[in-house]
Protein backbone atom coordinates (compact mmCIF):
# COMPACT_ATOMS: atom_id res chain seq x y z
CA UNK A 1 0.00 0.00 0.00
CA UNK A 2 1.35 3.48 -0.80
CA UNK A 3 2.73 5.35 2.20
CA UNK A 4 3.71 8.79 0.90
CA UNK A 5 2.69 11.09 -1.93
CA UNK A 6 5.31 13.64 -2.99
CA UNK A 7 4.32 16.64 -5.11
CA UNK A 8 6.87 19.05 -6.57
CA UNK A 9 5.88 22.12 -8.59
CA UNK A 10 8.62 23.84 -10.60
CA UNK A 11 7.63 27.42 -11.39
CA UNK A 12 9.56 29.75 -13.68
CA UNK A 13 11.67 32.37 -11.89
CA UNK A 14 10.57 31.10 -8.46
CA UNK A 15 11.63 28.47 -5.98
CA UNK A 16 10.04 25.05 -6.46
CA UNK A 17 7.26 24.01 -4.09
CA UNK A 18 7.55 20.56 -2.46
CA UNK A 19 4.74 18.92 -0.51
CA UNK A 20 4.89 15.54 1.24
CA UNK A 21 1.49 14.00 1.95
CA UNK A 22 1.25 10.89 4.16
CA UNK A 23 -1.43 8.54 2.85
CA UNK A 24 -2.51 6.81 6.10
CA UNK A 25 -3.96 9.90 7.85
CA UNK A 26 -5.91 10.78 4.71
CA UNK A 27 -7.33 7.25 4.52
CA UNK A 28 -8.33 7.41 8.20
CA UNK A 29 -10.07 10.76 7.76
CA UNK A 30 -11.99 9.60 4.70
CA UNK A 31 -12.73 6.08 6.00
CA UNK A 32 -16.50 6.74 6.42
CA UNK A 33 -16.68 7.77 2.77
CA UNK A 34 -14.56 4.75 1.78
CA UNK A 35 -16.98 2.42 3.60
CA UNK A 36 -19.89 3.98 1.74
CA UNK A 37 -18.01 3.64 -1.56
CA UNK A 38 -17.35 -0.05 -0.79
CA UNK A 39 -21.07 -0.62 -0.22
CA UNK A 40 -21.92 1.12 -3.49
CA UNK A 41 -19.28 -0.99 -5.27
CA UNK A 42 -20.77 -4.19 -3.80
CA UNK A 43 -24.27 -3.25 -4.98
CA UNK A 44 -22.87 -2.36 -8.41
CA UNK A 45 -21.18 -5.76 -8.61
CA UNK A 46 -24.51 -7.43 -7.85
CA UNK A 47 -26.38 -5.36 -10.44
CA UNK A 48 -23.85 -6.06 -13.21
CA UNK A 49 -23.26 -9.68 -12.11
CA UNK A 50 -19.56 -9.25 -11.46
CA UNK A 51 -17.83 -11.31 -8.81
CA UNK A 52 -17.31 -9.03 -5.80
CA UNK A 53 -14.31 -11.09 -4.66
CA UNK A 54 -12.63 -10.72 -8.04
CA UNK A 55 -13.37 -6.98 -8.14
CA UNK A 56 -11.88 -6.59 -4.64
CA UNK A 57 -8.81 -8.63 -5.65
CA UNK A 58 -8.29 -6.52 -8.77
CA UNK A 59 -8.69 -3.28 -6.81
CA UNK A 60 -6.15 -4.43 -4.21
CA UNK A 61 -3.65 -5.37 -6.94
CA UNK A 62 -3.96 -1.90 -8.49
CA UNK A 63 -3.44 -0.16 -5.13
CA UNK A 64 -0.48 -2.44 -4.34
CA UNK A 65 1.14 -1.58 -7.68
CA UNK A 66 1.02 2.19 -7.06
CA UNK A 67 4.29 2.59 -5.08
CA UNK A 68 7.02 3.64 -7.47
CA UNK A 69 4.63 5.46 -9.80
CA UNK A 70 5.79 8.84 -11.11
CA UNK A 71 3.61 11.29 -12.96
CA UNK A 72 5.24 14.25 -14.75
CA UNK A 73 3.06 17.06 -16.08
CA UNK A 74 4.22 20.14 -17.97
CA UNK A 75 2.20 23.16 -19.02
CA UNK A 76 4.27 25.93 -20.53
CA UNK A 77 7.21 26.55 -18.20
CA UNK A 78 5.48 25.08 -15.14
CA UNK A 79 6.19 21.43 -14.33
CA UNK A 80 4.55 19.18 -11.72
CA UNK A 81 6.04 15.91 -10.52
CA UNK A 82 3.89 13.52 -8.46
CA UNK A 83 5.62 10.48 -6.98
CA UNK A 84 3.91 7.72 -4.98
CA UNK A 85 6.12 5.80 -2.53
Amino acid sequence: MPQLLTVRVNRPHRRPIRVWVPILPIVLVFSPILILAALVAAVTCLVYRVSAARALDTSWRIVSALPGTRLDLEQGRTAVLVAIR
